[in-house]
């Protein structure tokens, strides 16, 4: 989450397009037009974006190292605040698989980047601005199971084929990277050690078994593990049967493709653990997304929250 204000580009009249002429009411935006700025900067990436503040930093860490940054916000559950520190900024409906294809056809954007939270149980929301079209139908039905890493590994494996390259988040997240050791004033108990330590090999298995990437543990017992609801309602029911005092594992998955997926942990996880009355997080050093680290970090502090990064070859 980097919080540097940034001014938002000015959109001429004729920049804008209406719904229809970017076929079919899927998706909305500004157009991209081949400037001066373009010929000296030929790198544009893609940013695809869900919810969340991640997508806010990677575009500043993008447009530091060069690129020409078009955000491509994912609605549902995206909102506008890409648009102010992008050179360029489109939304696509989330079920619109051919639309986005299209619009980075369009742009000519060969380098994309997936980033923010998409929350799975929107797959099982019957909404009609989540009805796929039919280059998603094909998608979906390709796939063996709609684990997370079948549904991604497909949809990188499609963008691949269309000629665009998709780095890994790592590539533009390396501050906010978790280092190891203890990353605030609190610190874990000796109990609580022992609770990282039996929940790690748990938090590992449900990755490989790619169910989710966090348990909730108090005394040697797990109360929670993340599934389909995702990070921070685990916490929430993971804390209510602990009774405060629990202890927050997020790792990665052994299997962890950097490309998307990436643990990553924010403010809003800091808020679930308060209201849970969790007392400690341990994240996997040099794998675990920190958002806008330095306030993550203060906050923590505040809370009386003890963070720590665990490089599983020190345990």
């Amino acid at each position: 989450m980097e919080n540097s204000p940034r001014k938002s580009r000015t959109l001429s009249s004729s920049l804008r397009r209406t719904r229809e002429e970017y076929a079919g009411k899927d998706r909305v935006g500004t157009r991209r037009k081949v400037s001066s700025k373009d010929k000296n900067n030929p790198r544009v990436l893609g940013l695809i974006a869900g919810m969340g503040q991640l997508p806010v930093s990677i575009a500043a860490e993008a447009k530091k190292m060069g690129y020409y940054v078009v955000g491509i916000a994912l609605q549902p559950p995206a909102d506008e605040s890409l648009r102010p520190v992008t050179d360029e900024f489109h939304k696509v409906r989330i079920g619109s698989f051919g639309g986005l294809l299209a619009l980075l056809k369009k742009l000519a954007v060969t380098e994309a980047v997936m980033a923010g939270k998409i929350p799975k149980k929107l797959l099982y929301e019957n909404k009609k601005n989540l009805i796929p079209d039919i280059k998603a139908v094909k998608l979906i039905f390709s796939l063996k199971d709609r684990a997370d890493d079948s549904i991604m590994n497909a949809v990188v494996n499609e963008l691949e084929k269309n000629n665009i390259t998709v780095h890994k988040t790592t590539t533009f997240t390396k501050n906010l990277l978790a280092p190891e050791g203890l990353l605030t004033r609190h610190k874990p108990s000796r109990e609580d050690m022992k609770d990282i330590e039996f929940g790690w090999e748990i938090a590992k298995k449900i990755g490989q078994l790619d169910i989710g990437q966090t348990v909730v543990v108090k005394k040697r017992a797990v109360m929670a593990v993340e599934a389909i609801e995702g990070t921070d309602e685990a916490i929430q029911r993971g804390g209510a049967l602990a009774q405060k005092g629990a202890v927050v594992i997020k790792v990665s998955k052994p299997q962890q493709d950097m490309r998307f997926d990436v643990p990553a942990v924010g403010i809003d996880t800091l808020s679930s653990m308060k209201k849970a009355g969790a007392k400690v997080l341990a994240l996997e050093a040099a794998k675990c997304i920190i958002v806008d680290k330095e306030y993550f970090l203060k906050e923590a502090d505040r809370a009386g929250i003890a963070v720590i990064g665990i490089n599983p070859e020190h345990r």
